[in-house]
């Protein structure tokens, strides 16, 4: 609160976001801090639980269906942000760029319905030869999905 009144004071025009990785948002005062900013986004790279187990690597429990259940309290005032890969990580495909991955995370999407969805893929060299980045293609064609849902979408390459 104090951070949003500094800014109403010296810069009523600046929005403040947040990036969060959404395993606490099922805490009232994480989820209340979230609801007052002006862009909150919270990461959902798959539904697939091992593929995030994989990547992100959470500590302890998670939980991706109690996650998404904490996005759609929002009802509507977040922003989702997804990181498409390609290639493999020891041995197991970390593709989600394929319709094994996107369709599910697409439905539970559309089940959140964020004001916006921002996709992306790594914006650096990936940290490990075997994974790639998502082609301009891929993401397009993801991009289009989401906006054919009626969801807006942002793609950044």
């Amino acid at each position: 609160e104090d951070t949003l009144a500094l800014r109403d004071i010296y810069f009523p025009q600046a929005k403040v976001s947040v990036l969060s990785n959404s395993t606490f948002i099922h805490k009232p005062e994480v989820f209340d801090a979230l609801n007052k900013i002006d862009n909150n986004i919270l990461k959902l790279d798959t539904i697939d639980t091992d593929y995030i187990r994989l990547t992100d690597r959470p500590t302890g429990h998670y939980d991706v269906r109690k996650i998404i259940e904490g996005m759609k309290a929002f009802k509507g005032n977040c922003i989702i942000q997804t990181m498409f890969l390609k290639g493999s990580y020891k041995g197991q495909d970390m593709d989600n760029t394929s319709d094994k991955f996107v369709l599910p995370w697409l439905e539970a999407v559309k089940e959140i319905a964020p004001r916006q969805v921002m996709i992306y893929t790594i914006d650096r060299e990936t940290p490990d030869h075997d994974l790639e980045k998502a082609t301009h293609e891929e993401l397009d064609r993801i991009g289009k999905l989401i906006k054919d849902s009626g969801i807006p979408v942002s793609v950044s390459y």
